[in-house]
């Protein structure tokens, strides 16, 4: 049996990080990787959930399943910080999933299971694991234009012309915040655009919110979001603790189905059960009961904001850095659109052949499309990436 499997493509980003660790040279970086790191290249563990992890070890006294959705306190504390009150809870179907990669997964499993033939839309580019679980599932896909090579902002005018080509029962899939892997984001006048465009083409949204907290802050990350579930009768939101909370190897993430109304929404719960059922049976715990603490204690929570705030003007100083030190070595303004775009990644907006020249030449590592981690740099490390970009020709 096993000879009959086919080789797999090695993962490109898993890739990066081998050759970077073999890399000898000491002014190497690392942007390719996508998770966050402080100024001395650590990932740290959050004050609050080092907290919430010493409660729980104190008072759980079980380690026995919880429901195939997870625990209720946990969905009720996640809606409560992606949508506030913009939704009734009875028409909210959730449950608990793997990160926010399993809630991406159950969500086209529903689509799949609720609508067969529709196309799910993408951004170009996206998060490369979306059209990879699309295409693994047999799915229907399509892209619209997104990114501006030459502003290295939003093609605005090409993703309005080519979301007019969606259907009616067609899924939209948006990035909540915090574009992965360009940095930029739609202005909440262009997502009202957005919004009406599908209401009259018919089409549905699913939105992939997964930096809540890194870009403007928690509410004005969640903006866009809320504007998507107050504009329809149906939307899909899959959201991570991963990068907020700095628990990517818990895996912890949440699957939201907004319903017409409360049946609906019974129905939607039923169908998001069995999959968790077919899947991986109960989702994991131990990330979701520490996001709960955390969010439902309200000491634990200020300090958790507090924390995230560090982080995200942290990325916002190191971002604007860059951009100095690019518009200092060129005279010109040309890289500013590093300041403006927000989260985790900036698409630098080059070839591969430049990518592979930046490493080759500098020991700078990022993603062959060009986006760079921001996270991944420090003060020390700003001049020696704004050099080599300029010495690269880029």
């Amino acid at each position: 049996m096993l000879q009959n499997l086919k080789a797999q493509p090695t993962d490109k980003i898993l890739a990066l990080i081998a050759a970077y660790r073999e890399d000898p040279r000491e002014t190497k970086v690392d942007l390719g990787v996508g998770v966050y790191k402080d100024s001395s290249g650590n990932t740290p563990v959050m004050r609050a959930v080092k907290e919430a992890e010493k409660r729980l070890q104190a008072e759980q006294s079980t380690k026995a399943y919880v429901g195939l959705a997870g625990d209720p306190a946990f969905s009720d504390a996640m809606i409560n910080l992606v949508l506030g009150d913009t939704i009734p809870r009875d028409r909210i179907a959730a449950v608990a999933t793997p990160g926010g990669t399993g809630a991406i997964r159950q969500a086209f499993e529903l689509i799949k299971m609720a609508a067969p033939e529709a196309t799910v839309w993408l951004s170009n580019p996206t998060w490369p694991n979306h059209p990879a679980i699309l295409k693994y599932l047999d799915m229907k896909s399509a892209e619209y234009r997104y990114f501006d090579s030459e502003t290295r902002g939003v093609d605005f005018d090409g993703l309005m012309a080519d979301l007019s080509g969606v259907q009616a029962g067609d899924i939209v899939l948006l990035h909540g915040c915090c574009h992965n892997p360009t940095g930029a984001n739609l202005t909440a006048d262009q997502m009202a655009e957005v919004i009406a465009l599908m209401n009259t083409k018919g089409a549905l949204p699913f939105v992939d919110i997964a930096y809540q907290g890194f870009g403007d802050g928690l509410d004005a990350d969640a903006q866009a979001t809320r504007m998507i579930a107050a504009g329809f009768d149906n939307v899909l939101i899959a959201a991570s603790c991963s990068k907020n909370f700095g628990i990517y190897r818990e895996r912890t993430g949440i699957l939201m189905a907004i319903a017409r109304h409360e049946d609906e929404a019974t129905l939607a719960q039923q169908n998001l059960n069995f999959l968790n059922r077919q899947n991986y049976s109960f989702p994991p715990d131990h990330g979701a009961r520490v996001v709960t603490t955390i969010l439902n204690d309200p000491a634990l929570r200020a300090d958790w904001e507090d924390e995230l705030n560090e982080t995200r003007e942290g990325m916002l100083v190191l971002r604007k850095q860059l951009a100095d030190e690019l518009r200092r070595l060129t005279n010109s303004d040309r890289f500013d659109f590093l300041a403006h775009h927000r989260g985790m990644f900036s698409l630098l907006g080059t070839t591969p052949e430049m990518v592979e020249k930046l490493r080759a030449d500098h020991g700078i590592y990022m993603v062959n499309d060009s986006r760079m981690n921001i996270a991944g740099l420090n003060a020390n490390t700003v001049p020696i990436l704004a050099k080599a970009i300029v010495d690269a020709g880029i």
